[in-house]
C-alpha cells in the first residue's frame, strides 16, 4: 500500500468555530459590509498588531480605533474610502483580535508600534485617522515620527482635560450613546468584551496621556473631526485643539454623536475626502 498523499488532520476547535459564527452574526445584525481584507499579524518588542488591508492606490488611509474597540468598528468607513486608495484597519495591542500584551502601552509607545508597521511596508505620508483615544496615537505618531504622516484626521478627540476621569469620561460616553445607533451597540459591545479583563488599565494609559502638550508640535495638516451631537468631545474642546496645532481645521458633522466614523460612516468619509484633496 502506498503513503497517502493526504497531511495530518486537524481537529475542529468548537469554540473558535463558535466565535467566529457569532461575529458573522454580529456583523449581519450590524450591516457590515461583507468585504473582508487581507488580514496578517505584525509583532514587534513582544506586543502584536493585527493589518486588515482593503483596496490599492498610491495613497495610504491609516484607521485607528478608540479605547475598547478594534479594526471592525471602521468596515463602513472603509468601504467609503477605499474605493480612493488603500486602507488600513489596525487592531492595536490587547484589541480586537490582537492578544494582551505584557504590558500595557502608552499612546507614545503605541504610535511606536504603529510606526514600525509603517516602516517594515516601506510607507510614508499616510492619511492617519485616528477615532477618540485612536487620536492620541495619532498625534504621537505625527509628532514622533513625521515623515510617516502626510495628513492627520481626529475624530472626536480626547481626552478634554475638564473630563481626565474614569468616572467622567464613562458619564460622557452614556450621555452619548443615547443618540446612537443599534450598529455602535453590536460592535462596540463585542469590541468591549474582547479589550477584556485589563480595560482599566488601557483607560489608565488614555488618561494620563496629554495631547494638549502634543498638539503644538504637530506639523501635519491636520482636520478636527466631531458630530454635532459629540458629548465625550465637546465643541468648545475640539474648537481649542484646533487651535493648538499649527495647521489645523475643524468640521462638524450633524446628527452624529462620538462614534461618527462608525454609524453611518459615509458624511465623514465625504468630508475626509474633501480635505485630503484640497
Amino acid at each position: 500500500m502506498g503513503a497517502s498523499d493526504e497531511g495530518p488532520k486537524t481537529t475542529p476547535d468548537p469554540a473558535a468555530e463558535f466565535a467566529a459564527a457569532a461575529d458573522d452574526l454580529v456583523e449581519r445584525l450590524a450591516g457590515v459590509p461583507e468585504e473582508d481584507g487581507v488580514v496578517s499579524p505584525f509583532t514587534v518588542d513582544g506586543a502584536e498588531l493585527i493589518l486588515e488591508e482593503l483596496g490599492a492606490g498610491p495613497r495610504l488611509f491609516l484607521l485607528l480605533h478608540g479605547i475598547g474597540m478594534g479594526r471592525r468598528v471602521f468596515a463602513d468607513l472603509a468601504a467609503h474610502l477605499a474605493p480612493h486608495g488603500r486602507v488600513w484597519m489596525i487592531d492595536q495591542p490587547g484589541y480586537g483580535e490582537a492578544p494582551e500584551p505584557p504590558r500595557t502601552p502608552t499612546m507614545a509607545r503605541t504610535a511606536d508600534f504603529v510606526a514600525a508597521l509603517l516602516r517594515d511596508r516601506g510607507e510614508t505620508d499616510a492619511v492617519v485617522i485616528g477615532h477618540s483615544m485612536g487620536t492620541q496615537v495619532a498625534v504621537e505618531l505625527a509628532v514622533r515620527h513625521p515623515q510617516l504622516v502626510g495628513a492627520l484626521v481626529l475624530a472626536g478627540p480626547t481626552v478634554d482635560p475638564r473630563a481626565r476621569t474614569a468616572p467622567r469620561q464613562l458619564l460622557r460616553l452614556a450621555r452619548d450613546l443615547l443618540v446612537e445607533s443599534p450598529r455602535v451597540f453590536l460592535l462596540g459591545g463585542r469590541e468591549y468584551l474582547r479589550a477584556g479583563p485589563h480595560l482599566r488599565r488601557k483607560m489608565t494609559a488614555m488618561l494620563v496621556h496629554r495631547p494638549e502638550e502634543v498638539y503644538p508640535r504637530v506639523a501635519a495638516r491636520t482636520l478636527v473631526l466631531r458630530g454635532a451631537e459629540d458629548y465625550v468631545a465637546p465643541q468648545e474642546w475640539c474648537v481649542g485643539v484646533a487651535t493648538l496645532i499649527p495647521d489645523a481645521e475643524l468640521a462638524e458633522l450633524a446628527d452624529h454623536g462620538h462614534e461618527t466614523l462608525i454609524r453611518d460612516a459615509r458624511p465623514a468619509a465625504d468630508r475626509i475626502l474633501a480635505f485630503v484633496s484640497e
